[in-house]
């Protein structure tokens, strides 16, 4: 067995889903949450197919992120795993929707920052043990960063 990471690409201004399913009708299904969730998003998804041909299997409504999660979902090469890349709607705003879906077992995170990916890899295929998502903690948030975190959630609506 073999140990590697994969850094998966961050899309300017936008998110990524990472998580695990089980059936070729899972790239449709995850299609269909997606368009239930928030109408006016773009989004693009691929799913690794882990039995048969093998294939990335990819949906989306639009090219740019429907391109970026090929490529992707191809360089992790993790059976059964999918990837998620939108713009114009938070991960919270359809991870309820993904959750749902019958043939998705996990979500492995959910993010705007640097992500790596840590897999391992035998002479069957690839597995995902991880995600390294983000930097190391820095430090514990004080009184003035408290605040900020407060005014950030009311700027962008989520809390009144």
């Amino acid at each position: 067995m073999e140990l590697k990471t994969v850094k998966l690409d961050i899309l300017e201004g936008g998110n990524l889903i990472l998580g695990q399913a089980h059936f070729i009708k899972t790239i449709e299904d995850l299609y269909e949450a997606m368009v239930n969730s928030v109408p006016t998003m773009k989004f693009g998804l691929a799913f690794c197919e882990s039995s048969g041909p093998c294939l990335i299997r990819y949906e989306g409504n639009d090219d740019e992120l429907k391109d970026l999660a090929k490529k992707n979902a191809f360089a992790l090469g993790c059976g059964h795993s999918f990837i998620i890349y939108l713009k114009g709607a938070y991960p919270i705003n359809v991870l309820d929707k993904i959750r749902g879906v019958p043939e998705v077992c996990s979500i492995y995170a959910a993010t705007a920052n640097p992500i790596e990916v840590v897999i391992a890899e035998t002479e069957q295929g690839r597995g995902v043990l991880g995600v390294i998502d983000g930097l190391k903690s820095r430090g514990i948030e004080d009184k003035e960063e408290t605040k900020k975190r407060r005014e950030f959630l009311r700027g962008i609506g989520y809390k009144l």
